[in-house]
């Protein structure tokens, strides 16, 4: 019986020696790519064609655009230009007065404001108490200021005025997206820095993303340089009409996948970011990824711009020569031993499965 059993083992064992060789042919076609030096071929790129272009990403978002084949149009040459604002009808005027004897005229008039939400300009007229309906349509704020001064003086010695706006049917700016306001007046002087602190945004706001419609078409403002880089030749003067969209963070990405520690979309809301913190980002790469072979794809499907990079270029150059951009796909390669380990995990199961079918029939033969 011993005889026999050792006599089956041996089979097995000469049956397995025979499929060495098959074995061994189908590991060298799956190791054989993962050994040969990486070739650049077409759409192809090093580490040098990745920190030109990283340079042109620092340029900010009007050069971003056109990397991915976009184009915005230039201000308009009157975009920095205050300009001469005036009372129109449906504009609704905050009015507070200031007298040291009529508190009752004074908490008539702070009473309209708070339950009635202020002056309604009717027919070009605003209507306050005590004195006749003043002519305020076509005048600046300061005139309708002064104007109303004149009448109070008129009618009541030692009166102070203060008029601002309180809300405006077409003369505003309209928010969108991030924001905890959606309109805010315009005057002739307000700016686009001053709409936005108004808007109350997040922290976390995609300002790259987030745009100005002015009649339809978009603005080519960087809201990031604006607000985070304090580039004032992006601060335009608002005018009634026009539009601000906060973009949500996660409106741009970059994806991470491959052999790092956790595969993921990171959220870009600034328009670049580094390699070093996008693989951060995604715990790292692992013992099981290729440091020697890590890609940054760029582009759409039909026509992808491929960087392949090594470990030692995240670590030697500057954050600012590694910079990703909207869109952007990080892959990191397998080791070749990697590659090795997966395909006897997946074979194991097969050879064990023939061992065990071959022993089977040799016992019922």
């Amino acid at each position: 019986m011993i005889r026999c059993l050792f006599a089956k083992k041996l089979r097995a064992a000469s049956y397995l020696a025979t499929l060495f060789p098959a074995l061994l042919f189908m590991t060298s076609l799956v190791l054989l790519p993962s050994c040969c030096t990486q070739k650049r071929g077409w759409g192809m790129y090093g580490a040098d064609e990745f920190v030109m272009d990283s340079y042109k990403i620092r340029q900010g978002k009007v050069s971003i655009l056109e990397m991915q084949g976009k184009c915005l149009d230039e201000l308009p040459y009157d975009a920095m230009e205050e300009y001469k604002d005036s009372v129109a009808d449906d504009d609704i005027l905050n009015i507070v007065i200031y007298h040291p004897q009529r508190k009752d005229l004074m908490e008539s008039i702070q009473f309209i404001n708070q339950t009635v939400g202020g002056f309604k300009v009717k027919n070009g007229k605003v209507d306050l108490p005590d004195i006749p309906p003043v002519e305020v349509a076509g005048l600046t704020l300061d005139e309708a200021r002064d104007k109303l001064q004149e009448e109070f003086d008129r009618e009541i010695k030692g009166t102070e005025v203060f008029v601002t706006y309180k809300d405006r049917l077409a003369r505003k700016v309209e928010l969108a997206g991030l924001v905890a306001t959606d309109t805010v007046p315009v005057d002739g002087k307000i700016r686009l820095f001053e709409v936005i602190a108004k808007a109350h945004i997040p922290p976390n706001a995609n300002l790259f993303k987030s745009y100005v419609l002015r009649e339809g078409e978009m603005l080519g403002i960087d809201i990031h340089q604006l607000m985070v880089q304090g580039d004032m030749s992006q601060n335009i003067v608002m005018r009634g009409g026009d539009k601000v969209f906060i973009a949500n963070p996660s409106d741009s990405q970059v994806m991470v996948m491959g052999e790092v520690g956790l595969p993921r979309p990171v959220d870009m809301p600034y328009g670049s970011m580094s390699l070093r913190e996008a693989l951060v980002a995604a715990h790292g790469i692992p013992y099981t990824g290729d440091k020697r072979n890590i890609q940054v794809i760029r582009g759409n499907i039909p026509c992808p711009k491929i960087y392949v990079l090594c470990w030692e270029h995240i670590i030697h150059l500057p954050n600012d020569s590694l910079l990703l951009m909207p869109g952007d796909t990080v892959y990191v390669s397998e080791k070749p031993i990697t590659k090795w380990n997966r395909f006897i995990d997946q074979l194991l199961p097969s050879v064990t499965g023939i061992q065990a079918g071959y022993g089977l029939y040799d016992l019922t033969r």
